[in-house]
């Protein structure tokens, strides 16, 4: 709202704490999905299975080649061990050895049948393997998008809880990026590093095992890779991981400062700041980059150290594994089978590591959003909740004191009583307090001492929601959100008949330019509503007030925008409409609360003087300087 003492300021990204916390807290929200994960878990290992038995069943076709191409080298009517001794018998010791290996029918050649019906069933177990697989991952999309679902959910409804001061304190671009590109990082890395990464540690499990049947001499050279795979992975990622950070902190600076230097276009073309704003951004905009780059090129050396790493394991498998072949002690089938195991080893360890480097991501976005999620919240109203039976718009102020920052005063022993029906107008210059007044009246700000009542029922017992639907408001910064004029203006009671829609509009002098406009209040205006003049938003804002027809009315300098005729009118209607009714009107053009029942005249969060106006001028005080300024001083500067 730019009602605190930071304003709209940048405030500066805050640096990284615990990011294995927050990542294990981001594991946590998963815990509403743990019969589907289980099931997903389940489906997995099916998958697992189905795919690790293929290169085994693989393996046996390529036996059955090679064994029948072996097999026809050899006359037929001799046996197996016959061929085995003749080799022998002529030095050919070695190729005696590997045939040992094998079981062949000598002059039978290539067994079709037998190769045909491995094939197929090779071809049915990857099949089985890519439907389970792809279930797995349905169910886990579903997972991960109802995980962040719910994790966007409980974003929006903190942001309503949160006090004024959290977004006082916070640049808006900052707070979006947190609710929009973190919470997408999030999402984006859920769905596609869950699946992967639970199907990588179960193909690691299930390929050992294999492997350890097949030859464990190789399998304990494949093992090695594990220890310098997880070396390497973790001191990258540790770099890497101050790296995200950063690009996350430097994501929602650089959009905090694009939505400041949007909003106020105007006043950067105005005082010729353009090149000023292009210096900033490319500035920001550099640092996002260097950060982003940093990040990005450190994770990505884990990928080809890790590929140098599997192809010194795969070149020693090889070799070692086709000297025992060609000794007798492994077959080819069982080579190529290892082959593919180790390939199939060394995959999910660096699928694994680059899971781990976006989790780096992720786990620095999640740190951002739950810092959110763990802000102060408002204090809760009360259980015991009162409210006013028939609500007649006394207000009491007694010894009302509220500071924004600690050390330094702002509002000290402050007391006044409004009656039903009166009209008080708070005048002052710029931070003497008269908004933050405004504030602790609707409970934006809690109060540091004293209390505030209603109707004898102080605030602070009643519930928020109720407190400010006893109270209209008309601010100086106009709000008006996309949409047509029409449910701008009922944003002020939704549950308005056209009649008195337009029975606003008229009393707030809106009417008469709404219809000179082609589509008249079905006309649609952006959510800045840069169609409309200042003055015009300002209006539609007055007539919002008008229907909302409350007990209470707050006008802060409302008539600000609009020129001095329709001011004039736009007096007389309020005046008919505060009629009645408690009014607190803030005002710097003193000529506008001349008919106010009570002046407060505030300095530094006191009240210095107190009064009708006739009264205030007779004093010749503090409030007659004021008056008098604002029209003698034009007077000479004019002469």
């Amino acid at each position: 709202m730019g009602f605190g003492p930071m304003g709209h300021g940048m405030a500066p990204a805050g640096k990284p704490h615990d990011l294995r916390r927050a990542l294990g807290r981001l594991v946590g929200e998963l815990r509403h999905e743990r019969l589907l994960i289980t099931i997903s878990i389940a489906l997995s290992v099916v998958a697992v299975a189905l795919n690790i038995a293929g290169p085994k069943l693989l393996g046996n076709a390529t036996n059955i080649i090679f064994e029948g191409v072996v097999g026809k080298m050899i006359p037929a009517g001799m046996t197996q061990a016959q061929a085995e001794a003749m080799l022998r018998a002529t030095d050919q010791g070695q190729l005696a050895d590997m045939l040992s290996g094998m079981t062949v029918t000598p002059g039978a050649g290539i067994d079709f049948a037998a190769l045909a019906q491995t094939l197929v069933l090779v071809s049915a177990v990857y099949l089985l393997a890519s439907v389970f697989t792809w279930a797995a991952a349905w169910i886990m999309a579903g997972v991960a998008q109802r995980t962040v679902y719910r994790l966007r959910r409980e974003v929006d409804e903190k942001l309503a809880r949160l006090p004024l001061s959290y977004f006082d304190r916070h640049a808006r671009g900052d707070l979006l990026s947190r609710v929009t590109n973190d919470i997408d990082n999030i999402a984006q890395t859920l769905q596609q590093s869950l699946t992967q990464l639970i199907t990588a540690v179960l193909t690691v499990i299930g390929v050992l095992i294999m492997m350890l049947t097949i030859s464990p001499l190789l399998a304990i050279i494949s093992i090695l890779v594990v220890p310098t795979a997880i070396v390497v992975t973790f001191l990258i990622a540790r770099r890497s991981q101050v790296q995200f950070t950063a690009q996350w902190e430097r994501t929602g600076t650089l959009n905090g400062f694009v939505e400041e230097m949007h909003t106020g276009h105007g006043l950067v073309k105005v005082f010729g700041h353009q090149d000023e704003a292009i210096a900033a951004f490319d500035a920001e905009n550099r640092a996002l980059y260097d950060a982003s780059y940093r990040a990005q090129f450190i994770s990505g050396i884990i990928q080809p150290v890790m590929n140098f790493v599997s192809n010194l394991n795969y070149v020693a498998i090889a070799v070692i594994g086709g000297i025992r072949v060609a000794n007798g002690t492994m077959t080819l089938g069982d080579v190529q089978a290892f082959i593919q195991y180790s390939r199939q080893f060394t995959m999910p360890i660096t699928q694994t590591a680059s899971i781990m480097n976006v989790m780096q991501s992720a786990a620095a976005s999640a740190e951002r959003v739950f810092e959110l999620l763990d802000e102060e919240e408002e204090v809760p109203d009360p259980v015991d909740a009162r409210y006013p039976t028939t609500v007649e718009g006394r207000i009491e102020l007694t010894d009302v004191s509220f500071r924004y920052v600690p050390d330094k005063p702002l509002i000290e022993g402050l007391t006044e009583l409004v009656h039903p029906g009166e009209t008080l107008a708070i005048v002052g210059p710029t931070g003497a307090g008269k908004t933050t007044l405004v504030n602790l009246l609707m409970r934006f700000y809690d109060i540091d001492g004293g209390t505030i009542t209603l109707d004898g029922i102080e605030t602070r017992s009643m519930r928020r929601d109720e407190l400010r639907r006893t109270f209209g408001m008309v601010l100086q910064d106009t709000w008006l959100f996309g949409g047509t004029i029409r449910e701008n203006i009922a944003y002020g009671r939704e549950d308005a008949t056209e009649d008195e829609i337009v029975a606003a509009a008229i009393a707030a002098h809106v009417d008469h330019f709404v219809r000179t406009l082609p589509a008249g209040y079905d006309t649609v205006i952006d959510d800045e509503a840069s169609n409309l003049s200042q003055g015009e938003k300002q209006l539609l804002t007055i007539a919002r007030a008008f229907l909302a027809d409350p007990e209470v009315l707050i006008l802060d300098e409302a008539t600000s925008s609009v020129d001095t005729r329709t001011e004039i009118l736009v007096q007389r209607a309020m005046k008919a409409l505060m009629h009645g009714r408690t009014s607190f009107v803030i005002a710097h053009r003193l000529s506008t609360i001349r008919d106010a029942d009570t002046i407060l005249v505030m300095d530094h969060g006191r009240i210095v003087e107190q009064g009708r106006h006739e009264e205030l001028l007779a004093r010749h005080g503090f409030y007659a300087e004021l008056y008098q300024s604002q029209f003698a001083e034009p007077l000479a500067e004019a002469v």
